[in-house]
């Protein structure tokens, strides 16, 4: 393998996550992050500087195999860590709960611990700006519905509240951040954080301003086409949605009943729950960005703060969302232990296999499916991860599934393209229905032919 390497390595390796931390550091002009047909972010630019090895891209990229490991970050960064654990890495203390104080937990998609904590920083005067997602306001125009912004008020940050499932980039506000002086903290998924506490090792600049990091519990990255195809089976014209709401909260249904909304330009809205949806089990794996097959961090161990939702009752029953916390940053745990002892928190102290418990399912993709995957034989840049190959441990019925989310996870993006390109959204809603209702019975039901066909009649409806 090469010791150096260059983007189109990265990408032609199905490795890129599409984060732009490789945009953010190029100094050619013509570079930038769009959308590929597919629906996923990749770096596009002049074929010199897309070819180019780099020692720097090579060191910053998360996904490069010569790129420092999780491990190897969080030492670095925590070193006075309280807690360690294989599943959530080094930590001072994980809690579970929410946010009492004013709507945090009725604006967000779970308890509210990410915006209020967001919004607690600015309030105490140790940022002056929070990089986080938001929707973008002319979606039809942009060519996008979410993207990073830098928000300078709790109003602003409060914009940022609830799930987004789509492709975004960091390019944009990082060259915002080398550009404009002052304290800023970085909202991303475990590989954007990872890419961006890479970066700060690289610059002293982006180690200067970048203050603090807001990791979120991730499963995987979902392809733009995930929104069309939302479209496709509420059957309502894509091009006409002005808002997309993944996760639309009813204190009267239990949070993992996920209901998807679109609000179209002439004020309609229509919705459907994920589980009436041909693609909607996020367990098979539909849309899912290649790369994330080989990542092996759940919980954001890199980041100051991670957040996710606890996926373990009586938790997940509860319609009005909880959220579970695992602090690094000693100043963001004193911040947080005195909201507590203010009763603006509502958060109870759990350990760290309290927290696995609570992403078991992603934890088996990322660790023990991670380690059969990498036995697999496969062209390009090799990955390198903390979980070494093994095709032994996993039983005959986890290697089955974990193939079938492989395979319907490419399918996913081939089948849509095809059908979208031929303007026949039939031929993919039936295809996914089918690949579902396999999955299902393969998940959960040990094969049963019966209870597949009973999964593709509900598909049906």
């Amino acid at each position: 393998m090469k010791d150096l390497l260059s983007p189109k390595d990265i990408v032609r390796s199905g490795l890129c996550i599409g984060c732009g931390s490789c945009v953010a550091q190029a100094a050619s002009n013509g570079t930038a992050m769009d959308f590929d047909w597919y629906g996923q972010l990749k770096p596009k630019g002049p074929e010199e500087w897309y070819r180019s090895d780099s020692e720097s891209f090579t060191r910053t990229c998360p996904f490069s195999p010569a790129a420092k490991n999780e491990d190897h970050l969080a030492a670095e960064l925590y070193p006075t860590a309280r807690q360690a654990h294989l599943a959530t890495g080094r930590f001072e203390t994980a809690y579970v709960g929410h946010v009492s104080e004013e709507d945090f937990r009725l604006q967000g998609s779970s308890g509210g611990m990410v915006t209020w904590v967001a919004t607690e920083l600015l309030r105490r005067g140790l940022i002056d700006g929070v990089a986080h997602v938001v929707a973008s306001q002319n979606p039809q125009e942009e060519g996008r519905y979410f993207r990073y912004r830098i928000s300078r008020t709790e109003a602003e940050v409060r914009q940022g509240a609830k799930s987004r499932y789509y492709p975004i980039e960091l390019s944009e506000i990082l060259q915002m951040i080398r550009e404009v002086p002052g304290r800023y903290a970085v909202v991303g998924i475990p590989c954007f954080i990872k890419a961006v506490q890479l970066l700060r090792r690289e610059d002293p600049i982006f180690r200067e301003r970048i203050r603090f990091t807001l990791g979120l519990f991730c499963g995987h990255m979902k392809s733009a086409r995930f929104v069309e195809s939302f479209a496709w089976q509420m059957q309502v014209p894509a091009e006409q949605i002005e808002q997309v709401e993944y996760r639309h909260k009813d204190p009267n249904r239990p949070a993992n009943w996920y209901n998807a909304r679109l609000t179209l330009r002439d004020g309609q809205v229509v919705n459907r729950d994920w589980w009436h949806l041909a693609d909607g089990d996020w367990g098979a794996g539909f849309y899912m960005n290649s790369a994330c097959n080989f990542c092996d961090d759940v919980i954001a161990e890199t980041a100051d703060i991670s957040f996710g939702d606890a996926w373990v009752e009586p938790y997940s029953s509860d319609g009005m969302g909880t959220n579970v916390v695992v602090v690094r940053s000693p100043l963001i745990q004193e911040l947080v232990a005195n909201a507590v002892n203010e009763n603006r928190l509502m958060l109870e102290e759990v350990d760290a296999k309290f927290v696995e418990q609570t992403q078991a399912a992603g934890f088996r993709q990322r660790r023990e499916g991670l380690a059969y995957r990498l036995t697999w034989s496969r062209t390009g840049v090799q990955p390198r991860k903390r979980v070494a190959p093994d095709s032994k441990s996993a039983t005959r019925q986890r290697k089955l599934i974990y193939r079938i989310r492989y395979y319907i996870s490419a399918g996913s993006h081939n089948v849509f393209k095809l059908a979208r390109s031929i303007k026949k959204p039939q031929l993919y809603i039936r295809w996914a229905r089918m690949a579902a209702a396999v999955y299902h019975g393969l998940a959960y039901h040990q094969g049963k032919l019966g209870e597949m066909l009973k999964r593709f009649a509900e598909l049906r409806g």
